[in-house]
């Protein structure tokens, strides 16, 4: 019986390496004060609505875009937190 035929595998070549990327420094302490004051006015937005929502006459016009309003102001506050360092 003929013996089959031995099959050379290609010699090792490493992928080239991407350029050096630079890490992000640590936030500037700005952006934390930013960061949680926007998620306190949402808040307080939120609480103002339940406790005189009302009595407050833009506020009573805006009905339940008052909703709107505190939660988007809260999540944005909450999306702020994954780009902080």
């Amino acid at each position: 019986m003929p013996k089959s035929k031995v099959r050379k595998k290609p010699t090792y070549t490493p992928p080239p390496q991407a350029a050096a990327t630079k890490t992000a420094g640590p936030s500037h302490p700005a952006y934390v004060v930013i960061m949680l004051a926007i998620g306190v006015i949402g808040l307080a937005w939120l609480v103002v609505n339940y406790l005189a929502g009302e009595d407050i006459r833009f506020m009573a016009e805006l009905g339940g875009y008052n909703f709107l309003i505190g939660f988007g102001l809260v999540v944005i506050s909450l999306l702020m937190t994954m780009k902080w360092r």
